[in-house]
């Protein structure tokens, strides 16, 4: 067996929910509030595209970097909200982001070449980085200034060997939004900058901003899993300089031949025609955030910074435990009440606890009444 899976660690969060399953199975209610998948149902217009791409059997391939409607319509999208000018032919639409991110990493990383993290930060990119036979180099984040990003830091870490620096706002586990000051000054270090945007369209506080708008040399992760709740749908895309297409187009031919003919109609359905469903998603998921903010504080835990955007609260727990694994655990089986470990996403958030609000306000109050009797009775 390859010696890098070895090296590899397991996405916590899923060994949660495959255990929530089950005890669902077993007849017992879980309160999920560790995983991030919206309770949102796809927007009507997504239901009636894909249907009529069965009924019309548009079934077939398109071409490898999809369906050019749909790489417009993103393209219409960039300019829109950011201003910024995308040709549809630096876009390759995807199953998911997922592979984006894999595809990004084959492209840019030899044996031993570095990629920059933040410690915490989204639990998969250090695994991606090793599945390229690259090393993930980690910056530490702190509670004590928001887990803000330091360009100071960064430099810090660049070395010759340097090949990318992952970006991701709003952030995931902490909601938090990058300011456009570090975007600028992140621009100016000439090393290619890999964003995930996969939280864009769900921002609360403040305003998301593209890489694209500092500089071309970054490659951009979307899709329309979490602004669309189409996570089953499995769309996303990516967006490169113009240089890197003709490899990346080669590489997409070879390992996904393309995404869903049949979800590709549907991005294009999303983004020319949601009537107004974002902003009542958002909305919904602004209300349960302050109650979960407040709620959370209420309990003992300390929120070093309110989320800005996605759907998670990063909590500190230390008040009742150091081993945010088995303080998880202990809740799910106990409470039986899903939330993810803070070690999930690094060492830095050891300690702390992230939960979700992709969830019904009615299940969160269920689910944080059962987490308070468990910490009362413990």
């Amino acid at each position: 067996m390859n010696s890098l899976v070895n090296k590899m660690t397991s996405f916590i969060v899923m060994d949660v929910l495959e255990r929530a399953g089950e005890l669902q199975r077993q007849g017992i209610d879980i309160v999920h509030m560790e995983v991030g998948e919206p309770d949102f149902d796809v927007p009507e217009c997504v239901s009636k595209a894909v249907s009529d791409a069965y009924s019309d059997h548009k079934t077939h391939y398109t071409h490898s970097l999809g369906d050019p409607e749909l790489r417009e319509e993103i393209a219409k999208l960039y300019k829109r909200e950011y201003g910024v000018t995308v040709s549809p032919d630096q876009i390759l639409v995807t199953s998911g982001s997922s592979p984006a991110i894999l595809l990004t990493m084959i492209l840019l990383c030899s044996v031993g070449s570095e990629v920059i993290l933040s410690n915490p930060g989204y639990a998969c990119y250090s695994n991606f980085v090793l599945g390229a036979h690259g090393v993930p180099v980690y910056v530490p984040l702190s509670a004590d200034n928001g887990f803000q990003y330091k360009v100071e830091d960064i430099k810090s870490k660049i070395t010759d060997k340097t090949v990318g620096i992952f970006v991701n706002s709003p952030m995931n586990p902490t909601g938090t939004l990058l300011e456009p000051e570090f975007f600028k000054e992140l621009a100016s270090l000439a090393i290619p900058v890999i964003s995930d945007e996969i939280y864009h369209g769900l921002v609360y506080e403040g305003k998301a901003h593209s890489i694209l708008e500092y500089t071309d040399n970054a490659f951009v992760l979307n899709g329309f899993s979490k602004r669309f709740a189409m996570t089953g749908l499995r769309l996303g895309y990516l967006i490169a300089p113009k240089r890197y297409m003709e490899a990346i187009q080669k590489m997409g031919q070879n390992f996904l031949i393309c995404a869903s003919s049949t979800a590709q109609k549907a991005g294009i359905a999303a983004l020319r025609d949601h009537s107004g469903y974002e902003e009542r998603m958002r909305n919904t998921y602004n209300e349960r955030r302050v109650y979960l903010l407040k709620r959370l504080r209420e309990m003992g835990f300390v929120i070093p910074t309110d989320p800005q955007g996605a759907f998670y609260v990063l909590a500190d727990a230390r008040k009742f435990t150091n081993d945010s694994l088995k303080f998880a655990f202990d809740i799910l089986e106990n409470a039986h009440v899903g939330i993810t470990p803070g070690v999930d996403f690094g060492s830095n958030a050891e300690g702390f606890v992230r939960f979700s609000y992709a969830n019904s306000l009615e299940r969160i109050k269920e689910g944080l009444d059962r987490i308070e009797k468990f910490l009362v009775n413990s």
